[in-house]
């Protein structure tokens, strides 16, 4: 699926100082990243907070974003959990339009076997009417989704077409770039390692920062899909303190931050996260202003 390739965004969910979904904010979100060349938007992922949101609010930020984007970008939408019965019947009962993806997290908390996790995502490709990313972020589920177990689920069922890998270890992300399928999509889901994995041969990455810094974002994995090292290089070292910095304090609040600073976004999340301390906000709101000193 070319549509995997580039610069794909995992959404935050805004919320209002009641904790309400904040829909005009999500509109202005949505238009933010199309005005800054992402290739393709992310949404109810865990940076959504999606582990919060009820049913009714799920649908409501599908609606929301499918109608602003109006078909401009391809729309990935998250479906996972520690449930495999639960994940197979929301991927049933849930409308789709417009979607052409979904993003579906290895269970959490759990830890299941390399076997377990398989026949997990084994379940999840029966009942999905869509293509399907699989996600692998051991620093949430407790659990790391081996190269074996990946590869395994590339070659054995048609519609997992690619992984969000956010190990953040280069031989695991270079273990699978070696042995997938050759239509597999390798995409980072770490900020840190998503120009090196394009460089090795992955597709791009789902980035919580290129959220807040599209133009930027999307630039340096531009040219690294390009082979153009020394420039995305320089880009990568230019974000590389805004990277730490949107996760010292937990996801989404420090990406909340960076909205709030554009006006874009309250810092409101939901418990039992907290909203960026004000040491936080300053941190960002200085490396953002450093930021925009250079040119891209």
């Amino acid at each position: 699926m070319e549509i995997l390739v580039g610069t794909g965004v995992a959404l935050v969910t805004p919320f209002t100082k009641d904790l309400e979904v904040d829909v005009d904010a999500l509109k202005d979100i949505v238009e933010y990243n199309i005005a800054g060349n992402v290739d393709y938007l992310v949404v109810l992922g865990t940076t959504a907070e999606s582990v919060t949101l009820t049913a009714q609010e799920k649908r409501l930020v599908m609606k929301t974003v499918s109608l602003v984007n109006a078909g401009r970008l391809p729309l990935v939408v998250g479906v996972g959990g520690n449930n495999t019965m639960a994940v197979v019947n929301e991927l049933k009962q849930t409308d789709f339009l417009d979607y052409q993806a979904i993003l579906s997290v290895s269970p959490a908390y759990n830890k299941p076997t390399q076997e377990g996790i398989y026949q997990h995502f084994k379940a999840i490709s029966a009942a999905s009417p869509l293509p399907i990313v699989v996600y692998n972020v051991p620093s949430r589920t407790g659990s790391n989704m081996l190269p074996e177990t990946t590869l395994r689920l590339a070659k054995d069922f048609k519609n997992i077409v690619a992984i969000k890998e956010a190990c953040a270890d280069q031989i695991q992300i270079d273990q699978l770039l070696q042995g997938k399928p050759e239509e597999f999509h390798i995409i980072s889901g770490d900020d840190f390692t998503a120009l090196s994995t394009v460089l090795a041969g992955g597709s791009g990455v789902i980035s919580v920062l290129g959220q807040g810094l599209p133009q930027q974002f999307s630039t340096m994995i531009s040219l690294g899909l390009k082979g153009d090292s020394e420039p995305a290089y320089e880009i990568h070292q230019s974000l590389l303190n805004g990277m730490h910095l949107i996760f010292e304090e937990g996801n989404p609040t420090g990406i909340k931050s960076v909205y709030n600073h554009y006006n874009l976004c309250r810092l409101e999340v939901r418990l039992p996260l907290v909203k960026a301390s004000r040491q936080l906000e300053d941190k960002i709101a200085l490396f953002l202003n450093q930021l925009e000193t250079i040119a891209v």
